[in-house]
This record gives C-alpha cells, structure tokens and sequence, in this order.
C-alpha cells in the first residue's frame, strides 16, 4: 500500500511540474505547437531566466514611453520584432519584447525568446578563449596552424603561403590574420569556396582547412586588421584542440553555465529546425531565394538555408535571449558594479586596439570608454552596448530592413533617447527574478 501511495505522489507531482512548466511558457507568450515539442536536452533549458521573466515584469513610470516609442521604430523600418533588455548599474531593470516572434500566427515577442545574434557570436568566442587563457591552457600569442600550431592538421604540413604559420590567435580575434573581403566574405560563400576547391556537396571545416593552405595571404599577418568571419570560425578548431571538447559543448558548460546561462546555443539553418521558444526571421520585401548551401540546387530563402548557421557557429551562429546577453555582457565589462568571469587584465586585452592587437571580440571601442558588438545577417540585425556609465543594454531583432547597415545607428539613437528621457528606472534586478510559487 504504501508503494502505491508513493508511486501516487510522484506521478502527481510530475504531471504538477509539467502544468507549471507550459503555464510559465504560455505566461511568457512562447506557445508551443504539437509538432514543435520539446526534446529532453531543450526541457533541461526551461529552468533559466529565458522562462520566468515575462513582459510584465518591466512595468514602471516609463515603461509606456518605451513601448510607444519601440513599436514606432518597428512600424518605420518596417520590422517584424524586437527584445530588449536595459542593464544600469550591473542590474537587469527592464526586460521586454515588442510586434511578433511569428507574424503569420500573431505570436507577440517575449523578453525570453532566443533570437540569431550574427557576429554578437563573436564575443561569445572571444571570452571562450580568454577563458582558455586565464587557465594558462592557450597563450593569445600561440601560432594556430602547422606543424607547431594549435591546429596541426596533416593538411597544414605543406602551405602555398608560409606566412600562414605567422598567425596567432590574437591576430584571428583582431581580424588581422591576413585575409580580406578582396574575393568576397568566404564564410558566407561556402559554395564558391567548394567550387574554389574541386569540391561539391556541403562545406565543413576541413573544407576551409584546405582553401586556407592553398591559397595566398593578402597581408602579411598582424600588420593590418580586415574584418574576416572565415579567421574567427578557426577558433572553433582551436577551441577544440585545446579543451578537447566539441566547441558548443564546451563554451555552454564551462563558460555559460558556471555563469547562469543556460540558454544559449548554436542556431540552425532550416525552419523545421528551429528551437521551440525560437522566433522566425523575416528578410525586407519578398524574401530573396538563393542557392542552399547543402549543394542540392535547391532555391531557398536566405534566412532557411541561404547560410550554414552551423558552420558559421563561432563567427555568427549562436542564438540567444537579450537577457542572457545582456547577462553575459555584464559578466566582462570591466565595471565594479559585479564580478567579472575573466580577470580585470584579459578584459583589458580584449578591448586594446592599438597595433590591430584589438579589440578582441568587441566590434568599436571608443574613446569615452563606450564598447559596441554588433552582428547582422539575412533576418536578424543585434546590438550590444556596454556604456562606461553603468547604462548598457542589448536589442535584437528578427528582421531584416530596407536601410540595411544603418538600422544599428538608428537603435543607438533610440536607446539615447530612452537613456536621456526617464530619469527614474527601477530598482529590481530582473537577474536574480524568482517567480513566486
């Protein structure tokens, strides 16, 4: 009798935990279809901040001023929609999602909802490494390829540019590994490279382990930076020669969650497979269909299956919520208002651009102490700033728009006006939100 009773009680409070779980997911606007149901790993991710802070939260005396004034800026560039979570003084004090994450079921933004960050991966990457060095595992100026690199793949044994053995990961991070854009941005090329190669189906990292050590340098390495996503998806390698660990793997375990970050992953490139609280991405005017990096010839849209979002992981693959964004951008802005994850030293290093040894990771550093990352790509377009006067913040959208490379200036301007209008923000700490049960 007593076993009875006991398989009873578990069986109530498992079906108990489940009504709480899709109530919180319903509560927080992330409806969850039939066939969109979550695998066992996705469940394990339902516990962070991404399903317990909802909209409402964010409430306060000029909480209306900012929505007004967000939904206007959709409606002008014709976006879809929009998170975003404001940070003053190491604290979380608005969180908040604005228009659709699906347009076509009416599926409002919630301040949870993972977005495509584009080349915001890049600061995820870089405190990977930096992490790596804190434990003395890597050194910033270690060589990456050849026969004394980190990345000694057969392959490398023999270069058509042996200035290729000068590259260290200092110069991938400061994008001054010696490539430029001359022939077009090869990480979004993958089938030019492949064609450039003799190769057909789907490019791999061992694709652009071959393309690098047959081709010529365009600079000699560390003498001038280019922006280069092809020198930052290398450190997926050296990630992985070092840890030992797949490169996800490891940045989720040993750098994201020892921080409370939990829900942060590599996107995908089809719709069908998208994450169950993940918003859909929308191009500007008719989607523009191009060929589908897997080499089948089929015609796609850009944002599903125009770019290996995989492939691009450490250079522009991962998705994420503005609030663990935001969460890890407190976590390495030098500011005393919370501890640091890397020593004060690495983040100084991560933000000297002098002699192209930086900055590393971040896109701008400014001379007021202002550090920006920015990423976009086919339907998405992110924006990271962390301010020196403890008013930093993180807006994503799901959408691409007509005026392109400009829309980060016009968000920069937005969140001014928000910095410069409300005076009084709220002293909650959404970062440390427990839902009352």
């Amino acid at each position: 009798m007593l076993n009875y009773l006991n398989a009873h009680i578990c069986t109530v409070k498992f079906f108990k935990y489940w009504l709480i779980f899709f109530l919180i997911i319903l509560n927080g606007t992330v409806t969850i279809l039939p066939h969109e149901l979550p695998d066992h790993s996705q469940e394990l991710d339902a516990k962070g901040l991404n399903f317990t802070i909802t909209n409402d939260l964010s409430e306060f005396k000029g909480s209306k001023f900012i929505e007004k004034s967000a939904n206007v800026f959709l409606r002008q560039w014709n976006l879809s929609g929009m998170t975003m979570s404001i940070v003053k003084d190491g604290k979380l004090v608005y969180a908040h999602g604005f228009g659709y994450s699906d347009i076509e079921s009416k599926q409002p933004v919630s301040p949870g909802q993972l977005f495509r960050i584009a080349s915001v991966s890049k600061l995820i990457t870089a405190v990977a490494i930096m992490k790596l060095v804190e434990k003395k595992s890597l050194s910033l100026d270690a060589k990456v390829f050849g026969p004394t690199g980190v990345i000694n793949d057969p392959i490398f044994k023999k270069v058509k540019d042996p200035r290729l053995y000068k590259i260290t990961i200092r110069h991938l991070l400061a994008h001054a590994g010696g490539w430029s854009v001359r022939y077009g941005d090869m990480a979004f090329n993958s089938l030019l490279l492949l064609e450039l190669n003799g190769e057909t189906g789907a490019a791999n990292m061992g694709s652009y382990n071959r393309f690098i050590a047959s081709r010529k340098l365009h600079f000699d390495p560390g003498t001038r930076s280019s922006y280069s996503n092809m020198g930052y998806m290398f450190l997926q390698e050296v990630i992985e020669y070092v840890s030992g660990q797949p490169y996800e793997e490891y940045v989720r375990n040993e750098v994201l969650k020892p921080m409370g970050i939990t829900d942060m992953h590599i996107g995908r490139s089809y719709l069908s497979d998208r994450r169950f609280n993940e918003v859909k991405y929308y191009e500007a005017g008719d989607p523009q269909l191009v060929s589908c990096f897997d080499g089948s010839g089929r015609m796609v849209p850009k944002t599903y299956g125009g770019n290996p979002i995989e492939l691009l992981g450490p250079a522009g693959g991962w998705i994420s919520s503005s609030i663990e964004m935001a969460k890890l951008m407190v976590m390495v802005d030098g500011l005393s208002s919370v501890p640091d994850m890397l020593p004060h030293n690495l983040i100084n290093q991560m933000v000297d651009d002098k002699f192209f040894r930086g900055p590393l990771g971040w896109k701008v550093v400014k001379d007021n102490g202002d550090w920006i990352r920015t990423g976009s790509m086919a339907g998405t377009s992110a924006l990271v700033k962390r301010q020196s006067n403890g008013f930093s913040w993180v807006v994503i959208i799901n959408s691409s728009s007509w005026n392109g490379p400009r829309l980060p200036a016009y968000i920069n301007a937005m969140m001014g006006k928000f910095e410069k209008t409300i005076k009084t923000w709220p002293k909650q700490d959404l970062f440390n939100y427990k839902p009352k049960t």
